[in-house]
């Protein structure tokens, strides 16, 4: 039976990111996964514009805004009319665009429509046995298949908070939003009943598409337990009814759910993970594609590597790329992440708008270098010591877990 170098399971965004890189190291690889790599991608991926300006790739926006803004208000029932200016472009991947790119950087795999049922390891090999029956050898198995992994191990966690969100691209008899520009979060919740605003949370995140074409998306902060799509869905039409705004047309209804505060995974097994089965999604901003593009390079590189010392058995190769993928530096940045994201979860709604608000006064290098996980660590506990001192009494207690 033929011993794959690597084989690779999934074929959304993370296992086509890694799998673009690996293509570049002259190895035997194959995928297998229960959707086509061709199949097109079902939800919508937004990203600072200069996060894929560092990779060249730029082209793959579909839209692009500068006149991005936010909208936190002083109070529960202020309406909060007046915007806070981000001043730093944002962008809608082209999914189509995206995805054929990396399809064509992925030459020389054969992705098999197949589901990965069984994963053992043995003589320094590990063998996948598909559902249908087919048995597949690998030296290496990287599964790129998303959270919801069952061969990634990780310490367990009976409350895993979730993001959640219900969005609608369509046609509204007003605009949901100005001319050109991007909502990144309105917490404006003059729709809402008082008892309402005790629940968790929820923004709108909303964008203009053009041709009279808008993008609109009620999303929650993680929370457990998570919203569910039908009450998300609500809000989203309340805000709506609230500014006279009526749905005329749906081209696009999108459905997240997706865990922020995932543990880490252990890094003594037998199969590397990336993208969100090796827990890469952002804990405080729920971005993940800037880091399966930052990170990928280099996990191929070394994995290209160690692969040369023919001695090393699967469960070798994957502990050395476990800790590739999450060395100490990364590790800490996560933690304190993870950190923030709990005290964030316990916020009501005014202390939650009071930290934005604060928050987005920080240096547009500081707040974008948070939300994209690239300020190296020293720097990340700067600026989050600086965020604790300027923020108002009330952020400072939730933050000291003081209510």
């Amino acid at each position: 039976m033929e011993i794959l170098d690597i084989l690779i399971l999934g074929s959304g965004p993370a296992a086509l990111c890694l799998a673009s890189e690996l293509a570049k190291q002259n190895l035997n690889i194959k995928g297998i996964s229960t959707k086509s790599p061709y199949e097109k991608w079902e939800n919508t991926y937004g990203i600072w514009a200069s996060e894929l300006e560092e990779f060249g790739l730029a082209s793959l926006l579909s839209h692009r805004w500068s006149k991005t803004v936010s909208y936190f208000g002083d109070g529960i029932k202020d309406k909060g009319n007046s915007p806070t200016k981000h001043y730093y472009d944002y962008g809608l991947i082209n999914q189509e665009a995206f995805q054929n790119e990396l399809l064509k950087t992925c030459k020389g795999i054969q992705w098999l429509n197949e589901t990965a049922k069984l994963i053992t390891s043995e003589n320094k090999i590990s063998e996948v046995i598909c559902s249908s029956g087919l048995k597949l050898k690998a030296r290496l198995v990287i599964d790129a298949s998303g959270h919801k992994s069952k061969f990634v191990k990780r310490p367990f966690l009976k409350e895993v908070a979730q993001q959640a969100a219900y969005g609608i691209v369509g046609k509204f008899s007003t605009p949901p939003v100005k001319k050109d520009q991007f909502v990144l979060m309105d917490f404006r919740s003059d729709h809402l009943e008082d008892e309402e605003l005790l629940k968790s949370p929820s923004f709108l995140y909303a964008m203009d598409l053009g041709n009279e074409t808008y993008f609109v998306e009620e999303t929650s902060l993680a929370s457990y337990p998570s919203f569910s799509q039908d009450h998300l869905k609500k809000r989203l039409l309340s805000r709506l009814n609230n500014k006279g705004i009526k749905v005329v047309e749906i081209f696009h209804e999108e459905n997240c759910l997706f865990p922020m505060n995932l543990p880490l995974p252990y890094k003594k097994q037998s199969v590397l993970g990336f993208g969100g089965a090796a827990s890469m999604v952002h804990p405080a901003s729920g971005y993940m594609i800037g880091s399966l593009l930052r990170r990928a390079p280099l996990l191929a590189e070394k994995l290209a590597i160690f692969l040369k010392e023919p001695n090393f058995s699967s469960l070798e190769l994957a502990t050395k790329g476990w800790s590739v993928l999450w060395p100490y530096e990364l590790i800490q940045r996560h933690r304190l992440y993870q950190y923030g994201l709990r005290r964030l979860m316990s916020f009501d709604e005014s202390r939650l708008r009071s930290f934005f608000s604060n928050f987005f006064k920080l240096s547009t290098e500081e707040w974008v270098g948070f939300l994209t996980n690239t300020l190296p660590l020293p720097k990340l506990i700067y600026v989050m010591s600086k965020m604790f001192i300027n923020s108002p009494l009330k952020v400072k207690l939730g933050m000291l877990k003081i209510k």
